[in-house]
């Protein structure tokens, strides 16, 4: 797996970096903008493109998208991630937040726009451009958002104008009406080479200004897009550092889940039985999944962890200590010793109870519900309702395995509670 990254701003430090290295690199295109940056993110190799160069010298019309894409190819990347500064032409598009783009307009007219310079005979090159960025990449890039609790919106036309010059007001007003969102002088270009070397590529575009379309407000200049963009670059690496690590998580997700046995015709006849002893009784397996539940909790502010009869008294027990938080078990009754609280819900094959100390939460702590698997749901919103009567703020319910056909995450969304699992199992 490797990823390319153009534009990147602070992302070649070689402190986040590992094993980082600067290589020249010729295409038969030419030069690329800058030298590309390679390293590894949470071990998936990168390869980082500054597109104006490394001192921003290269000005918009100047750049060679087609031997930049080109670079990326023989480097062997397997998907472009940019990032682009781009004004908003669209009153609720605000400065500071994020654009993750799906279309847009090229209206450039001075760029190399294609690397098919003629055709074969009877071989003619036209390639598809009606969703020219990535979904896969583009729905990574929102859940990170979502994740880092940052402000976007997941769907934007951009017009990509000439440059280096800023719209006059009439074109700005002119490329509202054509449905743009922002605007900017990079990606059409870029997205046109991407779809035609067949690499997926998408857009992390950040609004600076409102260009010059909105009269109340003081027209674009270059200071201030740098000022803006500066404000936010950390949210910019953040949001590329953590999408990379997704792909990451990605195979370290299939290598837990290949340690889940599944047993057919367990309790019953039609059950895939989704078996974790298996997983539990493999350290490495084990360690896997302590380190994502920690890594996506650490700094939550988790002040207890619930677990629920009876493997997720193993998950909570271990992530409680790594948390430095209480553990909380949520039992069947007769089996606390102390005044509990009930709670009836229903299972496939009648009511059943649970049970919680009247004394194990106290009102506004920040609380954690783990369990091993998520099936229909009861088990854990009965828990939920346990921890509400004790005014406990619930945080998250997380789990291993969901079985998404069951509907148990969905009547859990439902009601109004986060959810996080690592893995899904389908119906077989």
């Amino acid at each position: 797996m490797k990823i390319g990254i153009i534009g990147g701003s602070g992302l070649d430090d070689p402190n986040l970096l590992q094993n980082p290295q600067e290589i020249e690199v010729e295409t038969p295109f030419g030069k690329p903008s800058s030298t590309i940056t390679t390293g590894q993110i949470s071990g998936i190799d990168v390869c980082i493109l500054a597109r104006h160069g490394k001192q921003h010298t290269i000005p918009p019309t100047k750049v060679n998208s087609k031997a930049n894409v080109y670079a990326l190819k023989q480097q062997g990347c397997e998907f472009i991630i940019a990032t682009s500064a781009c004004g908003s032409l669209q009153e609720k598009i605000k400065p500071g937040e994020f654009v993750i783009l799906d279309q847009f307009i090229d209206f450039t007219r001075r760029r190399d726009v294609s690397y098919y310079e003629k055709f074969e005979p009877g071989n003619a090159k036209h390639t598809s451009m009606a969703w020219p960025f990535s979904r896969e990449l583009r729905k990574r890039l929102a859940q990170t958002c979502r994740d880092l609790k940052f402000d976007y919106h997941f769907r934007g036309t951009v017009i990509t104008i000439e440059g280096a010059r800023f719209s006059t007001i009439a074109e700005s007003k002119m490329f509202q009406s054509w449905g743009g969102d922002v605007i900017n002088m990079s990606t059409a270009p870029e997205a046109i080479f991407a779809n035609e070397a067949e690499i997926p590529y998408a857009v992390i575009a950040m609004p600076t200004d409102y260009d010059v379309w909105r009269q109340s407000t003081e027209p674009v200049t270059w200071e201030m897009i740098l000022k803006v963009f500066n404000e936010n670059a950390e949210k910019v690496k953040q949001i590329l550092l953590k999408t990379i690590e997704s792909f990451s998580k990605d195979s370290q997700v299939e290598e837990i889940k290949s340690k889940i046995r599944t047993i057919p015709d367990f309790p019953k006849k039609g059950i895939m039985f989704r078996d974790v002893t298996t997983l539990f009784q493999d350290p490495t397996g084990m360690k896997q999944v302590a380190d994502i539940f920690y890594n996506r909790y650490k700094d939550s502010g988790i002040e207890i962890v619930v677990g629920m009869e009876a493997r997720g008294f193993i998950l909570g027990g271990i992530l409680a200590e790594k948390l430095g938080a209480g553990f909380v078990p949520i039992r069947k009754p007769g089996k606390l010793p102390g005044e509990t609280l009930q709670e009836e819900y229903m299972k496939e094959y009648g009511p059943d109870k649970l049970e919680i100390h009247k004394d194990a939460i106290k009102e506004g702590q920040k609380v954690l519900i783990i369990d091993d698997l998520l099936a229909t749901g009861g088990t854990c919103l009965a828990t939920c309702n346990l921890i509400k009567k004790l005014k406990g703020e619930i945080i998250e319910c997380a789990f291993i395995v969901d079985l998404p056909e069951l509907k148990g995450s969905k009547l859990l969304e439902e009601k109004g509670y986060n959810l996080f699992k690592i893995v899904d199992f389908e119906g077989e």
